[in-house]
């Protein structure tokens, strides 16, 4: 099933060439829809920074969403990682500051990563506003969450550029911390799409807010899954045919995984002799919870050995 999924994807996209996604400009007062940007609900104005732009959800105190194209130059750092959190002056009903994550228990995590946005003294400043932070347990902002932003990177440059878009899961009744009481999620959604020939490809993932040495394609989900979970349209401005397909359908292999960002401190999932969770999705575009012996990581109803 999922070599029929790929081979069906890189034959819609067979003919589209480069075009569309190198249109995609960062300058987004002269493009007010790039691929990257989900649709907007009743209300939300995007806030635009260098390098990335969000929605910002005040009654949790952080992003709803935050979304950017990384490209490969983008991910050569030129600038180092500053460390200066600061309020987002462009959030004028304020945001959280240091005293709610003082003695919290909670690292202030990235949405955006500082190293995606090292390209500019300022791209790099502005990562650090509080708008681009949220709650995060130190195991999983310095463990799988940490190694999911590297692979990512690696993607970027495999691939190009990629848009990625990313942030918290947020509903009612979350805990919060500190005077401005900052939600605490509990789980972290990430969806990546690259839209550059020779093979668009997309996938999501959905990520509890806990340390994990599990490797990153446990978590990957179809962007359909996560649009459920969230509410939050994705990638509207892609032609509806391609949508349907890139964010209804999950192709793992399709992506380049790095062994160095798959697992921490422990051995690899072996490819052969060890049983690992299918790699497919159902008809509801949920990941396949059958487990697989399988090299090509398939179970046996989805093509597996």
């Amino acid at each position: 099933m999922r070599g029929l999924i790929a081979f069906a994807v890189c034959s819609l996209f067979a003919g589209h060439g480069q075009s569309h996604a190198n249109q995609i400009r960062k300058d987004t007062t002269q493009n007010p829809q790039p691929v990257e940007f989900p649709a907007l609900k009743p209300g939300q104005q995007i806030i635009y920074h260098t390098g990335f732009a969000l929605v910002y959800n005040e009654p949790h105190e952080q992003a709803e969403w935050v979304a950017y194209e990384l490209t490969a130059e983008e991910t050569l750092k030129s600038f180092e990682r500053g460390d200066v959190f600061m309020r987002d002056p462009d959030v004028k009903t304020g945001t959280a500051s240091d005293e709610d994550f003082l003695h919290s228990g909670y690292d202030r995590g990235h949405l955006a990563p500082a190293a995606d946005l090292g390209f500019s003294l300022s791209s790099m400043a502005e990562s650090f506003y509080y708008s681009n932070m949220s709650p995060q347990l130190p195991a999983f902002n310095r463990g799988v969450w940490k190694r999911l932003e590297g692979q990512v990177r690696v993607w970027a440059r495999n691939n190009g550029a990629v848009y990625v878009v990313t942030g918290p899961v947020l509903k009612t009744g979350l805990p919060s911390i500190g005077p401005n009481k900052v939600s605490v999620p509990e789980l972290y959604y990430k969806v990546i799409l690259d839209y550059r020939m020779p093979e668009y490809k997309a996938l999501g993932f959905v990520l509890p807010n806990a340390g994990s040495s599990l490797p990153l394609s446990q978590f990957a989900v179809t962007i359909d899954s996560v649009e459920r979970l969230t509410g939050i349209n994705f990638f509207p401005s892609l032609p509806d045919k391609d949508e349907n397909i890139l964010e209804g359908n999950i192709c793992v292999p399709c992506w380049k995984w790095s062994t160095d960002t798959q697992s921490s401190g422990k051995k690899p999932v072996s490819k052969t002799g060890e049983a690992v969770q299918c790699g497919a999705s159902t008809k509801s575009g949920a990941r396949c919870t059958r487990t697989t012996k399988s090299p090509n990581g398939n179970c046996w109803q989805h093509g597996g050995d």
